[in-house]
């Protein structure tokens, strides 16, 4: 079973990670790079995807750390 996608969100001056449907933040980062590094390693621990956003809170990219068919459809 995967956990929870990891969302990679502003926050203020800063960018947090936090659990799909959640209401609170796991982690507050200086950068988002950080944030992203955070996410991942959730991500990987529960087999899950981090999403990340942009300032303006639209999706920027997506990362599937689950299992993933291999090879990829499509």
């Amino acid at each position: 079973m995967t956990g929870k996608n990891q969302h990679v969100v502003p926050h203020g001056d800063d960018w947090a990670v936090r659990g799909a449907g959640n209401e609170k933040v796991t982690s507050i980062h200086q950068t988002q790079a950080d944030a992203e590094r955070a996410a991942r390693d959730i991500a990987i621990n529960q087999r899950s995807e981090v999403i990340i956003h942009r300032p303006d809170g639209r999706i920027r990219d997506k990362n599937s750390y689950g299992n993933d068919p291999f090879p990829p459809e499509g």
